[in-house]
């Protein structure tokens, strides 16, 4: 099985939406509130208006298993209010919008996706790829560690957000072999690459 990555179009905001509330459905049923707009989770029509702004500006990447769309990720160097540092900011680029479609969970869809983020902080002289975590939800905490990411720390009580479980990724971890990684910067800019789509094998 092979995992292509592709920049999001504009008409792919039902499809990111779509995903999110599959996975938000998915996360209820096992007793998570993440993404619950009674957990301060972003409503559906705010997370819509976000998703479209990071299309328009570019940020926005599709993985495909055999052409059919398996998940989804944003990826810029902004974060939510004083998550980070500024010093942490200007080092890395920031993972947003992770999600992969549960029929294709545990095939390395969202490892893919993440390895695509450490090209693209490589190509723009990042050291880190950072995100921030449902702070409750404690079983994407140990996905994100498995997936060779560590947690910095979680943002204090007055915080607003409720992702503050703060993980990071220096790009030198990813190993050399993982086709995004390795490959020359030029074939990775953040705006241009709807013409060169990127094939990976997965892995698991």
């Amino acid at each position: 099985m092979t995992v292509q990555i592709r920049p999001a179009a504009l008409d792919d905001l039902h499809l990111i939406c779509r995903l999110r509330q599959q996975r938000a459905s998915w996360l209820a049923a096992r007793g998570s509130d993440q993404w619950s707009t009674e957990a301060s989770g972003l409503s559906i029509d705010y997370f819509a208006r976000v998703v479209d702004r990071a299309l328009t500006a570019g940020e926005t990447w599709i993985a495909e298993v055999h052409g059919e769309p398996a998940g989804t990720i944003t990826v810029n160097d902004r974060a939510d209010k004083e998550l980070w540092t500024a010093a942490e900011l200007a080092d890395s680029l920031i993972v947003h919008y992770l999600i992969v479609d549960v029929r294709y969970s545990g095939h390395g869809v969202g490892r893919r996706l993440l390895a695509h983020a450490a090209a693209l902080a490589r190509t723009r002289g990042r050291s880190w790829v950072r995100l921030d975590a449902w702070t409750t939800n404690t079983d994407l905490h140990a996905y994100y560690r498995r997936a060779g990411f560590r947690l910095v720390r979680i943002a204090g009580p007055d915080r607003p957000s409720p992702s503050c479980a703060l993980f990071e990724r220096h790009i030198g971890e990813w190993q050399t072999d993982d086709a995004l990684v390795g490959a020359r910067p030029a074939a990775f800019p953040m705006t241009s690459l709807t013409e060169s789509p990127v094939v990976l094998p997965v892995l698991g």
